[in-house]
């Protein structure tokens, strides 16, 4: 049965619609990744790619200052974008889910470019969020000029949100299934072609000004009986802890500052981060560095214990101060943090099993486990990394013991945790109906 968006007699334009999204989207992609380098090139003086080794050089006054800096641009760019759109800032699950893929386009994209200048200045959030963000909005934008109906402008923007972290991060495959198993919340066969396409064609596009290279570079990690026996054992405790970090991104962004204290809340929480920084200079930015050395074993075993406690606090105080970003690559971190730790006497208990593929399964399992996205957490390391065929076994038990334990526990994500308690049980109904259904007979 061919699907009533793809059939419509103006199915050409829908398809225009995703080609345009795809370069759009892309062109968005590499013009917020350029503007994110050069934010850390130039006030933290390094190659505008490692953050953590030019923080790690630089004097301590400068991380309290630029963190300063970057709290109080939040609060100026937050009353600027204010007076800036009449309209709600609205969160890109929500828009997806309850408005038919709306968003106030002036303001969303004011929050996507706030949010690259302050994660580039040390901010604890991610950096996918603004590319996700300028995909929605040109999905948005040229949903309007083709006159798509509801069902079509809804599939459009969820396309168009994964494809900008699939050009961010040159992932095509895991964007595309983030998009429909995330965000759009149905994986169903008639959505894939469109969301494969635009994620495609906006990673092809970015390609042309980024490097096409794996975002993280890990040693040729072979599975074996003592990580699958890992990944069964890990697994529920991952869950646990994924259940807890998704109540408390719940909590922190339901206490976002409110009035006069919204203005300056930014620059009291992330001068805080920038005094722990001088210690702790892991702590700046969306976590990439944190998850590169957790995957390579180059951080000692308090190191990693220390981080783990650290980056969910960083991670959380930013969110709970207002501070626009993602939360993809923190909880990644965080992950590779946990599996890091959990790996250590692991491989003394059973040696040969190395930390940082412990590290790895941890990252995957954790994504899954907050996103509610098995398959596209697997994807999606599997294309971060460049690697997972050798230790598939593992990588999928994992993620799928996690995945379980967690739904059964708290079946919200950490998108679902933004959205008010009326909208997460709408979603809950709509994405996990009555399991037990009665076959219908022949008279009804």
């Amino acid at each position: 049965m061919i699907s009533p968006i793809l059939a419509r007699r103006d199915a050409a334009g829908f398809w225009m619609a995703v080609l345009l999204t795809g370069i759009g989207t892309g062109l968005s992609a590499a013009a917020l990744t350029e503007l994110l380098e050069l934010v850390q090139h130039t006030l933290w003086s390094g190659n505008g790619v490692d953050l953590l080794d030019a923080a790690a050089r630089t004097a301590a006054w400068k991380h309290i200052v630029i963190l300063l800096g970057a709290g109080l641009l939040t609060g100026a760019g937050q009353l600027l974008l204010v007076r800036l759109s009449a309209a709600n800032s609205i969160d890109i699950t929500a828009a997806i889910w309850f408005h038919a893929g709306r968003l106030p386009a002036l303001r969303t994209l004011g929050s996507a470019v706030l949010s690259i200048l302050v994660v580039g200045m040390g901010a604890s959030l991610g950096r996918e969020g603004a590319p996700k963000q300028a995909g929605a909005v040109v999905a948005n934008v040229l949903s309007d000029r083709v006159r798509l109906s509801d069902d079509q402008r809804r599939l459009l923007v969820a396309c168009g949100a994964g494809a900008g972290m699939a050009a961010a991060y040159g992932v095509p495959l895991g964007g595309a299934l983030f998009a429909l198993e995330v965000l759009r919340g149905e994986l169903a066969l008639r959505f894939v072609l469109p969301a494969l396409l635009t994620s495609l064609i906006a990673t092809g596009v970015s390609w042309a000004f980024l490097p096409d290279a794996p975002t993280y570079q890990i040693p040729s990690y072979a599975g074996s009986a003592g990580s699958v026996l890992w990944a069964l054992l890990a697994g529920p405790a991952i869950a646990v802890v994924s259940v807890g970090y998704v109540r408390a991104v719940a909590w922190a962004d339901r206490h976002r500052p409110q009035g006069p204290w919204r203005l300056a809340a930014p620059a009291v929480a992330l001068t805080v981060l920038g005094m722990v920084s001088i210690a702790f200079p892991q702590l700046l930015g969306n976590g990439r560095d944190i998850a590169q050395l957790a995957f390579t074993n180059q951080a000692a075993p308090l190191l990693l214990l220390a981080l783990l406690l650290l980056k969910p606090a960083a991670t959380l105080l930013c969110l709970g101060s207002g501070t626009p970003g993602g939360l993809f690559t923190p909880t990644l971190a965080i992950g590779a943090l946990l599996g890091g730790v959990l790996g250590v006497p692991w491989s003394h208990i059973w040696p040969g099993t190395a930390p940082g593929l412990c590290a790895v399964l941890g990252a995957a399992a954790l994504l899954a486990a907050t996103t509610q996205g098995p398959l596209s957490a697997i994807v999606l390391m599997m294309e971060l990394t460049g690697h997972a065929r050798a230790f598939i076994v593992p990588l999928l038990l994992i993620v799928a013991i996690a995945t379980l334990v967690a739904r059964t526990i708290e079946p919200r994500s950490i998108y679902d945790a933004r959205l008010t308690d009326a909208e997460v049980l709408k979603r809950q109904r709509e994405r996990d109906p009555p399991s037990i259904t009665r076959r219908r007979r022949p008279e009804d």
